[in-house]
């Protein structure tokens, strides 16, 4: 896939449980663009969230499948449950693999920089040299960067349970794998992490 979206659907309290079969409905349409990767809903962070990444062929195709979302009637099939939801458009950098779907953890961490304005390129050719070693502590399902609004940087990260969070990123650190040497001088503090649970219907798990 050479582009990605990530989607968040504010929602009522316990709105994901209440969604999750119209949301899945609605992506898995017979008029849906694009391929769905990962869903998950939010356990630490920003609460009442459903996180949505699929990927795309080309823009043409995103796009559409954008159009088809504003144009609907019931966005998601949310109805009252869904409060409001936000596109943002990516694409992977240019070493990662293809997203394969599959049992990879029981919690997800995504988590986006801002990087300077001159920061971009660097931060990517700084991961390009890290990610290698990092992903031996544990896997990577993607890193990304937005090609619409505010410049953003995305990793998700699937781990095991928050434990193993912990001891993964604590032992790249303590090993000098993690960050990337010289990587945080090209990142704004503005910074965010949420722990996410995989939905049932997601590929990724």
């Amino acid at each position: 896939m050479k582009y990605y979206e990530l989607i968040t659907l504010k929602t009522v309290i316990f709105g994901a449980g209440k969604m999750a079969d119209g949301i899945q409905a609605f992506l898995y349409a017979p008029e849906a663009k694009g391929t769905l990767y990962g869903a998950w809903f939010s356990d630490v962070g920003s609460l009442n969230e459903v996180y949505l990444l699929r990927g795309f062929n080309s823009l043409d195709e995103m796009f559409e499948e954008r159009d088809r979302i504003r144009l609907s009637s019931d966005p998601f099939n949310g109805g009252e449950d869904l409060l409001h939801y936000s596109c943002d458009s990516y694409k992977a950098l240019d070493f990662m693999p293809e997203i394969e779907p599959g049992e990879f953890g029981k919690v997800y961490e995504i988590r986006t920089y801002q990087p300077t304005l001159n920061g971009l390129a660097p931060t990517i050719e700084k991961w390009r040299e890290a990610v290698p070693k990092r992903v031996e502590y544990s896997p990577l399902t993607i890193a990304m960067y937005s090609i619409d609004g505010p410049t953003r940087f995305t990793q998700i990260w699937p781990y095991e349970s928050a434990n193993a969070r912990a001891e993964a990123r604590g032992k790249s650190v303590a090993d000098g794998v993690w960050p990337p040497a010289g990587g945080p001088a090209f990142l704004r503090p503005e910074m965010e992490s949420t722990m996410a649970i995989p939905m049932p219907f997601s590929p990724l798990k």
